[in-house]
């Protein structure tokens, strides 16, 4: 897990990128109990197919799976529960105008711990289209493939 600059990466959804664009990243916190944030420091993170929704002015991330810690007995709570998302109150209401007014989505893109607290990037996420998928993939195996003929070119 790279660490940069007092930030320390725990998951990140690299199937968020492959399915959709990303345009804009934005950081939140996250409402967490004692024994989810000792599950997230072991990594026990799961981003994959989870979504933000807003729902009467608040942020809620569906879908994210932290696995119950194996310590926490009786304290560990549902490992798929709806889980609050912490922005003001501003940045709230910007988001939920796009998204409904442009049709993108917020898709979780990684989960950090910066300074000792867990946060979230959220993406503002439009769909791809198949053909958008495979131009991609064709894109970077194209690039790997230009870069292992440097490789070995330089030899």
């Amino acid at each position: 897990m790279p660490v940069h600059k007092g930030i320390k990466v725990i998951a990140e959804n690299r199937k968020a990128y492959h399915d959709y664009f990303i345009d804009e990243k934005f950081e939140c916190g996250i409402v967490l109990s004692g024994t989810e944030v000792k599950s997230l420091r072991m990594g026990k993170v799961n981003l994959k197919d989870s979504y933000v929704t807003v729902k009467e002015g608040e942020m809620w991330l569906i879908g994210v799976h932290i696995s119950p810690y194996e310590m926490g007995n009786r304290f560990n709570l549902d490992p798929m529960r709806t889980r609050k998302l912490l922005m003001h109150k501003k940045e709230i209401i910007k988001l939920f105008s796009k998204i409904k007014l442009e049709g993108v989505t917020l898709v979780p893109t990684k989960c950090y711990f910066k300074d000792g607290k867990v946060k979230f990037e959220v993406g503002l996420a439009r769909g791809k289209k198949d053909y958008d998928k495979r131009d991609t993939l064709a894109k970077k195996q194209a690039q790997r493939d230009i870069d292992r003929a440097m490789k070995n070119q330089n030899r």
